[in-house]
């Protein structure tokens, strides 16, 4: 197990200590369930207050915080508490899986296929013909990428997960357990004679780099061209993008949120989970769909929208607010 000291913490994150300095940290953990050796964090005042029952001995906190650490106990102050302690938590990272052969004996490779210096395929994985994998690729066992496709160098592939065919993935990206890239988009149109007729979905999903997609999330092919996510997007768990959707640089979409088919995001726009967008809608650039929303009609940048249909917050919660005011009355 990994210890640091409170000084060796603070190496990294070029704070200021306030308090025992003299502390050995065994673990990161969150306030309420740290133990005595352990170190945690507050991100937010609202939380000061839980640090009096708190057992960790240290906390990584804001410049601002108005409490003191207390006996025996240490604050590293810092800018930001929340950026902070995603260096707190590489620094206590267990080690990846371990590759026992880089390219596995079990894996199928297509004799077309070429893979990058360093690149790692696990057990029970098909590369298909054609594929072009760049350098210090990591795929783990069981993953599937058809005919074509590109994965750009230091990208993460994690097991069970498929991208089909023509489908291309930027540097540095990281696909989670069982995501699926390049599924058919879902397009069927009535039809007399066979009832629903399917609609061939032609086109690819390109990834841009930095991209991150979480678990049992799927990314539909376009029907046409592309369904297309910009540098550094962030995709949760549970999450559909419909086909020929376009996502800007550095977006968010939060668990089971769902775009339907040719939706636009700007740059730096933030879905709230269970959050879903209607076909053909866009959104502008920094805007925020609250959690639970139904997206409509199209949204302009910077502005924040709530509701099922989703309108601007702010009069969303005045029309909560009165609702709650008349349930109250109708009791008296």
């Amino acid at each position: 197990m990994k210890t640091y000291s409170i000084l060796e913490i603070n190496d990294v994150l070029n704070g200021t200590i306030v308090g025992d300095s003299s502390i050995k940290i065994s673990a990161p953990e969150q306030l309420e369930l740290a133990k005595i050796t352990e170190i945690s964090f507050i991100g937010n005042k609202k939380y000061e207050k839980y640090w009096g029952n708190s057992n960790a001995c240290a906390a990584v906190v804001n410049e601002d915080i108005s409490i003191q650490p207390g006996k025996n106990k240490a604050f590293i102050k810092v800018k930001n508490a929340d950026l902070a302690m995603s260096q707190v938590l590489e620094l206590f990272s267990p080690p990846t899986p371990f590759f026992s052969t880089k390219i596995h004996p079990s894996a199928i490779i297509d004799k077309t296929a070429v893979i990058g210096k360093e690149s790692k395929i696990g057990a029970g994985s098909y590369i298909g013909p054609n594929v072009q994998i760049g350098e210090n690729v990591t795929i783990y066992p069981n993953v599937t990428i058809l005919d074509e496709c590109t994965i750009g160098k230091n990208s993460i592939i994690w097991s069970g997960a498929v991208i089909r065919e023509r489908c291309h993935i930027g540097n540095n990206c990281i696909i989670h357990p069982n995501a699926t890239i390049g599924a058919d988009g879902f397009g069927f149109r009535p039809c007399p004679e066979r009832g629903l007729v399917k609609i061939p979905q032609i086109g690819n999903v390109i990834l841009g780099n930095g991209v991150e997609i979480g678990a049992n999330s799927c990314i539909d092919r376009g029907k046409f061209s592309s369904t297309i996510l910009g540098d550094g997007c962030k995709i949760d768990n549970l999450i559909q993008i419909g086909h020929n959707s376009k996502l800007g640089k550095f977006c968010i979409m939060a668990g089971q949120s769902g775009l339907a088919g040719s939706v636009t995001l700007g740059n730096g726009v933030l879905i709230g989970g269970s959050a879903s967008i209607t076909d053909h809608v866009t959104i502008g650039d920094g805007a925020t769909i609250g959690g639970g929303s139904g997206v409509t009609k199209d949204v302009p940048a910077k502005s924040t929208l709530l509701g099922y249909p989703a309108i601007d917050a702010r009069d969303t919660l005045r029309q909560w607010a009165i609702l709650k005011r008349l349930v109250k009355e109708s009791k008296k």
